[in-house]
């Protein structure tokens, strides 16, 4: 089994001073990647400010031998999104993979989910968005490039979800939609894109865990891959927990063909089952 090296690969994690982040930056520097910590070093709800969360990041992995930057652009401006590329460029000269792991979580229900929207909108939903376009003519021009996002089970099913995570499962899908928009536009580029979609204890996590149970390092081995040039796929969502992988598909139910003339609905509820797929036959 050859080892997955990112000798010359030069990697952006953002939101890497904390958590997963912060395992996902140790482990591609100790595979040889030069890796850009960003880090706001914001509190849970996403005021504040602290330069040292990545700096701390950054400093471990020179200390261990590694290569790192520090980065703590606020990713709820456009403008920081872009200083967070262009660090990499000035200080590698390229920039050849994008893990979008920044993120903040507000339980908010519904009907007062307005209440940090601005805030989670900017960071959930904008920040990745402008983190993408502008590293992708990067890649472009290099003919070579990852991305990878950072989606939820939490956003992709009724039965994992739970209530006040509107506005924290409206960003985790602006991720997946990123990811498969990317993975279009990329193909013919060598740009590939996925996502991840973990579950580890980290601050984000409400309840209590045992010690082992969900820990970062065990999701950091499916990021890795999926940041390296043994990934040769686009529009793959890997869901990772506690050691466990496995890989969320989609589809789509048989056509029930009724014509190109207009039924009542009434013909569509009493054929509801069939259309989605689950009528007994027989």
């Amino acid at each position: 089994m050859s080892e997955i090296r990112f000798d010359g690969r030069v990697v952006l994690v953002t939101g890497a001073g904390r958590g997963l982040g912060a395992v996902y930056a140790r482990e591609l520097a100790a595979r040889g990647a030069s890796v850009v910590v960003h880090d706001a070093g914001v509190e849970a709800d996403g005021t504040g400010d602290d330069s040292a969360v990545a700096e701390a990041v950054a400093r471990e992995i020179g200390d261990a031998g590694g290569t790192a930057v520090a980065c703590f652009e606020n990713f709820e401006s456009e403008d920081a999104c872009a200083k967070t590329v262009e660090l990499a460029l000035d200080r590698f000269g390229r920039l050849d993979a994008v893990i979008q792991n920044a993120g903040l979580l507000q339980w908010e229900e519904l009907e007062h989910a307005h209440g940090s929207w601005e805030r989670m909108r900017r960071v959930n939903v904008d920040a990745p968005f402008h983190v993408t376009r502008t590293a992708f003519p990067v890649m472009k021009q290099q003919g070579y490039g990852r991305f990878v996002f950072t989606t939820s089970g939490r956003a992709m099913a009724v039965e994992r979800t739970r209530p006040g995570l509107a506005a924290y499962a409206v960003g985790k899908m602006a991720h997946f939609a990123l990811m498969i928009v990317a993975a279009a536009e990329g193909a013919p580029h060598g740009i590939l894109a996925n996502a991840v979609a973990p579950a580890a204890a980290t601050r984000m996590l409400v309840r209590r865990v045992e010690p082992g149970e969900l820990e970062p390092e065990q999701v950091a081995p499916g990021v890795v891959f999926l940041a390296s040039e043994r990934c040769t796929f686009s529009g793959r969502v890997l869901e990772a927990a506690g050691g466990a992988f496995d890989v969320a598909r989609w589809t789509s139910s048989e056509d029930v063909d009724f014509g190109r003339e207009p039924v009542p609905p009434e013909m569509i509820a009493e054929r509801w089952a069939e259309i989605e797929g689950v009528a007994q036959t027989g």
